[in-house]
């Protein structure tokens, strides 16, 4: 199929639409169709995040900001996570940014060219695989949008881009370190909330948004209702070490404040703090060079949990996970069936137990 390059004065995938609040002066295409009712009648809402990406286009005076608009709009109905619109909205602001620099003054004419031009940009630029197959992924989305709307033209998408991503092993701490690390921390609640997490296997955001009412020590388990990444409750359970710190530092606790750990004045503990703090131990470990991270703590928790023959169904419970194959990468990292195997095998070839002869037939005339 040939390619078809939409022009600005006759295509049919314009709109003539703008967004509540959109500058009409920004907009440097004629629209020639109207847009379906129901969105040129829909109200403008209060969203911090998508504020920020309009201001940003806005900044920059890149094109195509009432189809930016839409599709934020669009995202904030089907009640994505504000993290989700920020990234999407990044990775869609830094595409067009490299559209402006390439000539290109309007998204409706866009073409698969650019948009492998704009992967490989990123790849130049010397980005980790991962961040540049988020990018691809934002974009593919966006620009799936565009196409049920007949703005871009469909070849754009005719073929599915992707970015080989290395499927890295977990890291978990070692043991040993994981005492060093324990043993330099005396603050009652730095130790309850590093423990908490190495027990529970939460996500430090997790963590940050316990509230005192989600806790049952009597039960021994913390209920999250919402998870912040995949927004999927479940329950954690307290283990007798977790229960034990969590206790000492309820006593050491200000009364003010809803969370279960707090910074000034009652209010929630931001991550750059408990990274901070995270960081400051591992120093003092003298563990720095390991490369630690807070999320090594979960890794961790998932690894001794198999370790000890718990099965993979009841872990995927525990972290949180839609996908079991999500759980399966610690199998791994910890199996100790496949450990036990090879060893035995080995032991059985070492003492030359193997018989036959590994020879290839003649090659037959």
């Amino acid at each position: 199929m040939n390619l078809e390059y939409v022009s600005v004065e006759n295509s049919k995938y314009h709109r003539d639409y703008y967004p509540p609040g959109l500058d009409k002066s920004t907009v440097s295409l004629t629209y020639t169709q109207p847009l379906r009712q129901a969105e040129a009648d829909e109200p403008r809402v209060a969203n911090p995040e998508i504020d920020r990406v309009l201001q940003r286009l806005s900044n920059k005076a890149l094109c195509g900001k009432a189809h930016v608009t839409q599709y934020l709009l669009y995202l904030h109905r089907k009640n994505c996570r504000p993290n989700t619109i920020r990234s999407n909205g990044s990775a869609i602001i830094l595409f067009l940014t490299f559209l402006n620099s390439i000539g290109r003054n309007h998204l409706e004419t866009i073409t698969r060219e650019d948009f492998s031009a704009f992967i490989e940009h990123e790849q130049d630029r010397r980005l980790k695989p991962i961040s540049v197959s988020t990018r691809l992924r934002s974009l593919s989305a966006f620009f799936h949008f565009l196409i049920e709307r007949e703005v871009i033209h469909p070849d754009v998408l005719k073929r599915k881009m992707r970015i080989k991503v290395p499927d890295s092993l977990p890291r978990a701490i070692d043991p040993e370190d994981i005492k060093e690390l324990l043993s330099v921390i005396k603050t009652p609640r730095d130790r309850a909330m590093i423990v908490l997490l190495l027990r529970t296997g939460m996500r430090i955001g997790e963590v940050l948004n316990t509230k005192l009412e989600d806790v049952h020590l009597k039960e021994k388990r913390i209920e999250i209702f919402e998870a912040q990444k995949n927004r999927l409750g479940r329950v954690v359970y307290i283990s007798d070490d977790a229960e034990v710190a969590l206790k000492t530092w309820l006593k050491w606790r200000n009364s003010e404040g809803q969370y279960l750990f707090h910074g000034p004045r009652g209010r929630p503990l931001c991550y750059e703090a408990a990274r901070a703090m995270f960081n400051k131990y591992v120093e003092k470990a003298g563990l720095s060079h390991r490369g630690y991270t807070l999320h090594c703590l979960r890794h961790t928790f998932a690894s001794e949990l198999l370790n000890a023959g718990m099965r993979l169904e009841c872990l995927q419970q525990l972290l949180g996970h839609r996908s079991i194959e999500m759980t399966r990468r610690y199998a791994r990292l910890t199996d100790n069936t496949r450990k036990e195997e090879y060893f035995r095998a080995m032991a059985h070839i070492e003492k030359g137990g193997i018989n036959g002869h590994y020879r290839c037939d003649y090659p037959l005339p």
